[in-house]
């Protein structure tokens, strides 16, 4: 199979050459329509002409039958009707007279002269009462080399017109697409360092503006991705940066003083647990990113969602104990999901809202069927100022950096919420009413098959 011709190709090239394609087709058939006319009247003037000499040569042999005059009389009329008419040619049998009358070489020469004729019902002078056939000829070709100049002059006033309407098209082609040349040095002047420019639509065509407004608005994507890259760069860097330094001064210590085994026990214990975290922050960091790239969560039957949470909170009763809540999980659902990654989910939000429940209070986590499946923790606490909300589910992101526990809560809890519910086909979601903090996800779920055994 023939690849497809991806050479670029000239717009105002293409443009030139269909308006000139164009043109030509229509004079085309506009001079075709004009050749067909003329070509028309001049049959009718020559069938005028031939009717017209036929009924005076109709006329001059009736007169003569009635008259009963000698044949040579018919004859000399008609040598002298012919003779002053070199187009015509009369073919007739009179008796005793010659074949026929006029210029011969209107019929001897058809290779010559373009003829036309017309057949006449005569009056037999040899047999009275019989009629005799006659055949009148008539020279266009006159007509025919008018009609021949016509039509090269036709093709000529359109091959003439379409390059002429080339010509004008490129021209105000070329000034109609000039702004898009300077769109183009606009976009060719953004770089890195420039990512906050935008391309100015100012004098574009309104074909043109959608295209500006919609690159300009790739351009703030870009831009807000690039930023978010260095946010992140910065903020894994911040992340990491203590616990390596407090691994290397550990290490660095153990290595300058003579330490007794207990010593250097604790020393590796210490080691031991900043590596874990940073190994932590590694782990969720891979995490977000094949959810990034598009991964799926494995789904199996889970009869009981319900149950599946009552064992995260389990996990949790000391350290709600320790803060002074309760936990209460409420409402029930079966579903094609996948249990590890609900668990996980669920534990990011039930231990966000320990975090920031008052004492005393309960923290609730739902389950809702309605319109599709969702999981939301909800807990009594300090009020989210309406421009957190939308950047709760971003990586790093901490809204209450007084906080001191920042070793502990790196700030991808719920970056990993929102990314479990896009692996199920959902999204994370959050409000804060009064004293009342909504955060959960929802898991839009694929049909229960009977029979399945429980994840």
């Amino acid at each position: 199979m023939r690849a497809p011709d991806t050479t670029p190709r000239s717009l105002g090239a293409q443009l030139s050459s269909w308006l000139a394609a164009q043109t030509f087709i229509v004079l085309g058939i506009v001079c075709i329509a004009v050749y067909i006319f003329a070509n028309l009247n001049l049959a009718l003037r020559q069938d005028g002409l031939l009717e017209q000499k036929g009924e005076v040569v109709a006329h001059l042999v009736s007169e003569h039958e009635a008259s009963g005059k000698d044949a040579r009389i018919l004859q000399h009329s008609l040598t002298d009707l012919f003779a002053r008419s070199s187009d015509f040619y009369l073919e007739i049998a009179l008796p005793g007279g010659p074949p026929g009358f006029g210029n011969p070489f209107v019929v001897a020469e058809p290779l010559v002269h373009h003829q036309r004729s017309l057949g006449m019902l005569l009056p037999d002078l040899s047999r009275p009462g019989q009629f005799m056939t006659a055949k009148l000829s008539m020279d266009v070709s006159a007509d025919a080399k008018l009609s021949t100049a016509l039509a090269w002059t036709l093709f000529a006033c359109a091959l003439g017109g379409a390059i002429a309407v080339s010509a004008s098209a490129a021209f105000v082609v070329g000034r109609g697409l000039r702004p898009l040349d300077t769109l183009g040095r606009q976009a060719k002047g953004i770089a890195a360092d420039t990512m906050g420019q935008r391309l100015d639509g100012t004098g574009q065509a309104t074909e043109v503006q959608p295209l500006v407004d919609e690159f300009n608005s790739v351009l703030q994507r870009l831009e807000l991705a690039y930023i978010q890259l260095e946010s992140f760069n910065m903020d894994v860097a911040h992340e990491l940066r203590t616990p390596l330094a407090t691994l290397v001064g550990n290490i660095e210590l153990a290595l300058s003083t003579r330490q007794d085994a207990k010593a250097l026990r604790d020393v590796l214990a210490s080691s031991l647990e900043d590596a874990q975290h940073i190994a932590e922050i590694v782990n969720d960091m891979l995490f977000l990113s094949g959810a990034d790239r598009g991964a799926k969560a494995r789904r199996s039957r889970v009869d009981s969602v319900a149950g599946a949470l009552e064992e995260v909170v389990e996990y949790y009763e000391a350290l709600a104990e320790e803060a002074g809540v309760s936990v209460l999980v409420s409402g029930e659902a079966s579903a094609m999901l996948d249990r590890s990654l609900l668990q996980r989910a669920a534990s990011n939000l039930l231990s966000n809202a320990l975090r920031y429940a008052d004492r005393g209070t309960v923290v609730r986590i739902e389950v809702l069927e309605q319109p599709e499946l969702a999981v939301q923790v909800i807990n009594h606490g300090d009020p989210l100022p309406p421009e957190h909300l939308p950047l709760l589910f971003h990586r790093f992101y901490r809204a209450d950096e007084s906080r001191g526990d920042h070793a502990e809560h790196q700030g991808l809890g719920l970056a990993i919420v929102s990314a479990i519910a896009r692996m199920h086909g959902g999204k994370g979601f959050c409000r804060s009413e009064g004293r009342l903090t909504t955060i959960g996800l929802t898991l839009p779920g694929e049909p229960v098959p009977d029979g399945s055994q429980d994840a």
